[in-house]
């Protein structure tokens, strides 16, 4: 009988084991970040993220599902546990290592300035001194605008609402990620827009975990992996027409 009770246990912890395991993932990604994450034509999200992510699902064999929300609300839900995974081009930042895990870095980016295409007063980040700046809400654009000595800062939780500010004259400029800049520019812009300066604030983004969490240490071997045998740079040329540095 105490043979019997052994096995009925053992059973039961491989069984517990497996089925955690196999429990499906949450991963959150901002509702509009293009070439990163956004909803396509068919209604479906794509993007840079979205593929990354997808490849290293199959690798290390985990199902998921997507949860798109404001990206202000991607480190509260990983550190209350209602997300598993985050990526939303979200920089590495030692604040952030506070209360959450990175991964190895995936892609190095730094933040662009936007004005209209007549602007000529707009040369460089300096010159947003006593301007009003659109940026959006929660990211690393805002903590860097606050040192410039804006006029307004002027906050939103899409980061297409900040470029539209420009558009319209609502604000001066709007500062965000280079990609996301230059890509709005050349998809959306029609000559409306332009970027100016150089980057700066250069920095890497990271997938995100609650702190602790074992899917960091698997998540980067597969994308380490994907560096190594070549779709990582597949990707990378796919969405952004370039080989990756």
């Amino acid at each position: 009988m105490k043979r019997l009770a052994v096995l009925i246990l053992v059973s039961i912890m491989i069984f517990t084991s497996g089925a955690a395991f196999a429990e499906k993932l949450y991963v959150g990604v901002d509702t509009a970040f293009v070439p990163f994450e956004y909803k396509g034509e068919d209604g479906k999200y794509t993007g840079f993220d979205i593929d990354l992510w997808a490849e290293i699902a199959k690798r290390i064999d985990v199902e998921y599902e997507l949860k798109p929300m404001d990206f202000n609300g991607l480190i509260p839900g990983l550190t209350t546990g209602n997300l598993d995974v985050a990526l939303a081009a979200i920089f590495i930042k030692s604040a952030r290592e506070e209360a959450i895990d990175f991964s190895h870095p995936y892609f190095r980016a730094g933040l662009k300035i936007m004005v209209q295409e007549g602007n000529k007063d707009i040369k460089s980040p300096a010159d947003l001194k006593g301007k009003v700046v659109a940026v959006k809400l929660g990211t690393a654009t805002v903590d860097y605008v606050e040192t410039l000595g804006a006029k307004k800062i002027v906050k939103f939780p899409n980061i297409d609402q900040a470029y539209l500010e420009v558009v319209t004259g609502g604000a001066d400029a709007a500062m965000h990620d280079t990609p996301n800049v230059l890509y709005y520019i050349k998809t959306v812009g029609n000559g409306k827009v332009k970027a100016v300066g150089p980057d700066v604030k250069a920095a890497q983004y990271g997938i995100a975990f609650p702190q602790g969490s074992a899917l960091r240490d698997k998540t980067n071997i597969a994308l380490l992996k994907m560096m190594e045998d070549g779709a990582y740079a597949k990707l990378y040329r796919k969405w952004f027409d370039a080989d990756p540095e």
